[in-house]
């Protein structure tokens, strides 16, 4: 931990600082149905001639329950459609590399994990998608989560803020401003940048170069029908292989790896992500990569605060989240420059620390700051291989995730699920004084705190059902790379990461099988609306209550009290519900390595 470090560190938060005021401000106009914002001449048009093909009426609000229904219609159909172009990728156009169409399993995993906001990658991006399959089926789903994820936010937030209400927004209205408004301009300009810092963007076929020395490689044998070749024992029979050429990946990269940060969606156009040269060229990239990961989760709590005219409680989230923020990048920063003592035994010095996994020209700062915040927001990009780094390293992103990534976390899912929490440590601090618990001035019942529990037990439910199904059964171990604890850890991130729509992975686990394709999708798809549906149906409660006038027994939802109260409510649930499966994974695996044992 050096000097230059802990500058980055400083500016890198101090910037997610300034952009948050002016940003919140712009969303506020952008979730106002009637606000003004300077893009209004280039996009208004657009505006109206898009809820003119759909029949919709901008001035028409709708229930909690017409809310979830178009938003439930919308994904459904945007998967089908991503599914159709992934399984008939072979007979359409932009596919200079004849690449195939995808297998059932594969084409369902990743429709799923496109339209849940997942982006969880069972497939090598630069080896099995087309450019269209790129940018039609993957790109455009993009934007169109992260605008699902930022309508529900917005709904949510208009539920607490309205009293005696019907309505919470209208679906339709909300996913074509936050696409029109914020996320087209913004990716058209970062992409913009992005090609100045020298990520491709282009549609030409695959470069093949020369390898000034030729190597030689061992890989699985397979027949004339491509199948792999077994010996009597069922392992697979290898051979040598030499090569002495290198295929360069061409594609429309920057448009894509725009939107797969500023809409926190993490799938990398290749399959090394940001650590490719092309993905994340510079360090300047990086930085803005890292920077984009929290920008609109860090402004939708100014939004909140300004739109239930409550200003020091939207700045008292925002507290909560910076405070874990920081505690998790300290913690994973520090396991990883601390290295692993094994290799120190080996030679290596300890001021190197854990470089094992990591992009040289990074190193480990900038590797734990980038795997701290992609998990703190719902996005999974990442620069660096997260199975590789220490077990406590590790453990960081983790348990992000297991929070349900309320760090700021994914553009509008970071906020609502914040809320969640919110509702919960209002809960509990109405029990201990005695009263009935208030809201911003709203009372919190049996129905609120039950949809609050739904969205927990399901997330909960989720990972830890289907870890322990994969970690006993011969189809989760058989895909294994390690055993042990970090096997462990390996089956327990693949599904929290599925469940918490975050998409980064430990690696280490071959999950382009049926099983795993089909039980991390519907893994993907309960761990989204499994909790947005309970989420709006808690907008709906709050939007028809009345206000209550507040007394000497109201909890204050502002200030250092309510913010350390909310940070322990996190912090418990979440040790309570993952602490024994993290105990026989990754905390486990630390005392081992201390004794001398990896796997």
């Amino acid at each position: 931990m050096i000097a230059h470090q802990w500058l980055e560190l400083a500016l890198y938060l101090g910037a997610l600082i300034l952009v948050t005021k002016p940003l919140g401000l712009y969303l506020g106009r952008v979730f106002d149905a009637n606000g003004k914002t300077f893009l209004e001449p280039v996009f208004r048009p657009l505006e109206k001639l898009t809820y003119w093909i759909f029949r919709v009426d901008p001035a028409k609000e709708q229930g909690w329950k017409q809310y979830t229904f178009a938003m439930l219609v919308f994904s459904l159909v945007s998967l089908l459609f991503t599914y159709a172009i992934l399984r008939l990728q072979n007979f359409l156009p932009l596919n200079p590399q004849n690449f195939p169409a995808l297998s059932e399993h594969l084409a369902f995993n990743t429709a799923v994990s496109f339209t849940t906001n997942t982006n969880w990658q069972s497939y090598g991006g630069e080896s099995t998608m087309s450019y269209l399959s790129q940018m039609v089926a993957l790109t455009i789903h993009n934007f169109f989560s992260a605008a699902v994820g930022m309508a529900v936010a917005a709904a949510l937030v208009r539920g607490i803020a309205r009293h005696s209400a019907q309505t919470i927004g209208n679906f339709w209205v909300d996913v074509t401003r936050i696409t029109y408004y914020l996320l087209l301009p913004s990716c058209l300009v970062f992409a913009i940048f992005l090609v100045s810092q020298g990520m491709i963007q282009n549609f030409k076929p695959y470069t093949s170069a020369k390898l000034i020395e030729s190597q030689t490689i061992s890989v699985a044998k397979t027949d004339a029908n491509g199948k792999p070749v077994v010996d009597a024992k069922g392992n697979p029979v290898m051979e040598n292989q030499t090569l002495d050429t290198q295929t360069i990946v061409q594609g429309p990269m920057a448009s894509q790896v725009a939107i797969k940060m500023l809409g926190t969606n993490g799938g990398g156009y290749t399959n090394a992500n940001a650590a490719h040269p092309f993905e994340n060229p510079t360090p300047l990239s990086n930085f803005l990569q890292m920077l984009a990961l929290l920008c609109i989760g860090s402004a939708l709590t100014y939004h909140l605060g300004r739109e239930t005219k409550n200003q020091k409680h939207g700045w008292s989230v925002w507290s909560a989240m910076f405070a874990m923020c920081l505690a998790g990048v300290l913690f994973c920063w520090w396991a990883e420059a601390r290295g692993n003592p094994i290799h120190q035994q080996l030679g290596v010095a300890v001021a190197d620390g854990n470089m094992e996994g990591k992009e040289v020209r990074f190193g480990i700062f900038n590797s734990a700051l980038f795997a701290t915040v992609t998990t703190d927001a719902s996005c999974g990009a990442v620069n660096s291989m997260h199975d590789s780094f220490t077990p406590l390293g590790g453990l960081v992103p983790l348990f992000n995730i297991q929070t349900g990534e309320v760090i700021f976390g994914g553009v509008g899912a970071g906020l609502y699920g914040m809320l969640i929490f919110v509702v919960l440590t209002v809960f509990i601090a109405g029990l201990m004084v005695g009263r009935t618990p208030e809201y911003l001035g709203k009372k919190i019942e049996s129905y609120d705190v039950k949809m609050v529990l739904l969205a927990f037990v399901i997330l909960a439910f989720i990972i830890l059902g289907f870890t322990a199904w994969a970690s006993v059964s011969d189809w989760g171990k058989s895909s294994l790379a390690n055993q042990g604890p970090h096997g462990l850890s390996e089956i327990l991130y693949a599904y929290t990461s599925g469940a918490g729509n975050n998409g980064s992975a430990f690696a280490g686990l071959n999950a382009n099988t049926p099983w795993y394709d089909t039980t991390l999708g519907v893994d993907m798809l309960l761990g989204r609306f499994g909790m947005i549906i309970p989420l709006l149906a808690l907008a709906g409660s709050l939007a028809r209550k009345k206000i209550v006038p507040a007394s000497a027994g109201t909890f204050p939802v502002s200030g250092f009290t309510f913010v350390v109260l909310l940070v322990g409510t996190v912090i418990l649930v979440g040790a309570l519900t993952f602490l024994p499966a993290l105990a026989l994974g990754p905390i486990v695996e630390h005392f081992l390595m201390l004794k001398g044992n990896l796997f």
